[in-house]
């Protein structure tokens, strides 16, 4: 096959990687126009552009593929396959129909459950105990085309929203380079999804960063795992922002008021909250490194002060 790949962040290198270690032919690949990051603000290539310079693809970077141009231009290639995975531009009907085989997504969750943006996050807000990844035909619904292939994977207790995004980056890579021979003989029975099941990962935005002290310990615990390492959960420590990197929830009375510290000393800074307690392991104040509570409590006299509460 002569294949365009189409995607943007570190999340789509494994599936490039194991289109690159086929036997088919990227012809070329899709990324998102250069963006300007860092404190000096420097333009940025996207992790597809930089591997894909690296193995001498073409690289292409419109701001839209609703155009008549970037639409012919696509089609120049001659693609039998595009494989789109966290591009993050729509691509419209016109461009779902140019290739032979069409297109097809890797997507980060056991669809129908959580279409959408931010999958990995949400499956972790939500108590999820498994999620995976889903090679599916892309049609022009949002995340509701046939699947293709699955692959499952539990939600351990410590993962946080990086690491299993990174597990899961690695999954789909395995999964497309597994399944590329019979996406090519067309041997792959799609499956309708069951819209009756669909849920929808909304973007992830940092006012839910948030802490909500009156929420249940266990909530909060999911949160913080969740938004590990972006957008970071976060409280206030009086008129100052405190970033909560990792902590535990504790079935246990909390006779204080929602955010008091009850206790902090080198095993943890334990929180009361609207039911159990929460115990912060790492967290970090502004222009300073994230460290354990340990290291916090030596420096920080904290008990009885009631976080998310200002002067």
């Amino acid at each position: 096959m002569k294949i365009v790949f189409a995607g943007t962040p570190e999340f789509s290198v494994p599936a490039l990687q194991a289109l690159l270690a086929g036997p088919h032919t990227v012809v070329a690949a899709y990324t998102q126009p250069d963006r300007p990051a860092g404190r000096g603000r420097r333009m940025n290539a996207s992790p597809v552009k930089q591997l894909a310079l690296e193995a001498h693809i073409p690289v292409r970077q419109p701001a839209s593929l609703r155009g008549d141009e970037a639409q012919r231009q696509l089609a120049d290639w001659q693609a039998d396959l595009v494989v789109v995975v966290a591009y993050g531009l729509i691509l419209p009907q016109a461009v779902l129909d140019l290739p032979r085989l069409g297109c097809i997504n890797v997507h980060a969750s056991l669809l129908p459950r959580w279409r959408g943006a931010a999958p990995i996050q949400r499956a972790i807000l939500a108590g999820d105990t498994e999620t995976g990844v889903c090679l599916m035909q892309m049609e022009a619904g949002l995340d509701t085309g046939p699947v293709l292939a699955c692959r499952q994977i539990p939600i351990l207790q410590d993962d946080t929203g990086s690491r299993l995004h990174d597990r899961l980056a690695a999954l789909g890579g395995e999964l497309l380079g597994a399944e590329l021979d019979a996406i090519a003989a067309g041997s792959l029975r799609p499956q309708p999804q069951d819209d009756g099941f669909a849920t929808y990962a909304h973007k992830l935005d940092k006012r839910e960063a948030r802490l909500d002290w009156g929420e249940d310990a266990g909530s909060l615990a999911r949160k913080i795992r969740a938004f590990n390492a972006w957008p970071v959960a976060e409280t206030r420590l009086d008129d100052r922002q405190l970033r909560i990197w990792e902590a535990r929830a504790e079935d246990a009375a909390a006779p204080a008021p929602p955010g008091t510290v009850l206790s902090a000393d080198r095993d943890g800074i334990r929180v009361a909250c609207g039911k159990g307690v929460l115990r912060i392991l790492s967290l970090q104040l502004p222009g300073a490194r994230p460290v354990t509570s340990a290291d916090f409590v030596n420096a920080h006299r904290i008990t009885g002060m009631r976080l998310g509460a200002t002067r």
